[in-house]
C-alpha cells in the first residue's frame, strides 16, 4: 500500500493515538512498574523467537516494548539478501543485527550509547556471530563515513525533546528524524532501502514529514495493533537524485 505524500499524516494517525488508547497505555505502563519490568538498570536474559539476548543496565529491551522484537520477526531470505550489506542503526541490544545476521553478508551496528555496544557486543559472541556483526559506537551515520549499504533498519526513539541521560536516548531525540531523512540516499546503494518502525505511542508525524520532503517513496511493509498502540514499519527508498529536496 503506497502512502502518497499529501495524505502520509492522516493515513498513519501516528501523531496521537485516540484517548482512551492513551489511557490504556497508562494502566499498562503502571502495570509494567509494578510488576519491576520498567527496570532498565538491571540485567535480564530474554530471548526473542528463541534466540537468547543479555539485556545490560540502560540499554533498549526489545521485549517490553516490543518494537525491538516486533522488527526482527520480519527479518526473513526476502528481505535480507545472502551477499547483502545491512546497518542497524540504533541497536541496542543487537537484536535486529542478529536477526539480519543470519542472512546477511555482513552486518554493521551502531548505537550512541555505550553501554548498548557492549551489550551488543555480548550478544553477539553469544549467538556465535561475532565474525557478520561489526559493531560501532557513534552518532547516526558519523559513524558509517562514505560507507553505502543494501538494507538499513531503524527503531528510532519515538518521542520528540532532549533525551535526559543515555538511557534516555532510545526514547528521545529533538533532530534525529531530520538528521537521518537527510543522511538516509547518500548510505544506501543502488535498490537498497530503509526498512523504518514508528509507533502510534510517539511523534511519528516529524519522520514522515520528513521523509516525504527528502523525496523518499514510502510503503507500509507491516503493521501490528496492540490494545494501547499500533506498530507500523515503513520501507523507504529514493526516488529523487541525491540533492533534490
Amino acid at each position: 500500500m503506497m502512502v502518497p505524500a499529501p495524505s502520509v499524516r492522516d493515513s498513519l494517525r501516528v501523531a496521537r493515538p485516540p484517548l482512551i488508547a492513551r489511557l490504556i497505555g497508562r494502566a499498562m505502563a503502571l502495570g509494567y512498574r509494578l510488576a519491576g519490568k520498567d527496570r532498565y538498570d538491571d540485567f535480564r536474559l530474554e530471548r526473542v523467537d528463541g534466540v537468547p539476548f543479555i539485556v545490560t543496565p540502560s540499554v533498549f529491551n526489545p521485549k517490553v516494548p516490543r518494537t525491538g522484537e516486533f522488527l526482527a520477526s520480519l527479518l526473513d531470505s526476502s528481505l535480507v539478501g545472502g551477499n547483502s550489506e545491512v546497518l542497524d542503526m540504533g541497536t541496542g541490544s543487537g537484536v535486529c543485527a542478529m536477526f539480519a545476521a543470519k542472512y546477511a553478508r555482513r552486518v554493521v551496528a551502531v548505537d550512541i550509547n555505550p553501554a548498548a555496544v557492549r551489550c551488543t557486543e555480548i550478544n553477539a559472541r553469544l549467538n556465535h556471530l561475532e565474525h557478520k556483526i561489526d559493531v560501532r559506537h557513534g552518532d547516526l551515520f558519523a559513524a558509517v563515513p562514505g560507507e553505502r549499504f543494501d538494507l538499513i533498519l531503524f527503531n528510532p526513539p519515538f518521542l520528540r525533546g532532549t533525551p535526559r541521560d543515555d538511557r534516555d536516548r532510545a526514547w528521545r531525540s529533538s533532530d534525529v528524524a531530520e538528521r537521518f531523512a537527510a543522511g538516509l540516499r547518500e548510505q544506501l546503494n543502488p535498490g537498497g532501502f530503509a526498512l523504518v518502525l514508528l509507533s502510534t505511542f510517539g511523534d511519528g508525524r516529524f519522520f514522515l514529514e520528513e521523509f516525504c520532503r527528502r523525496g523518499l517513496q514510502i510503503s507500509v511493509q507491516a503493521e501490528r495493533r496492540f490494545v494501547n498502540e499500533r506498530l507500523t514499519v515503513f520501507r523507504l527508498t529514493p526516488t529523487m537524485p541525491a540533492g533534490t529536496a
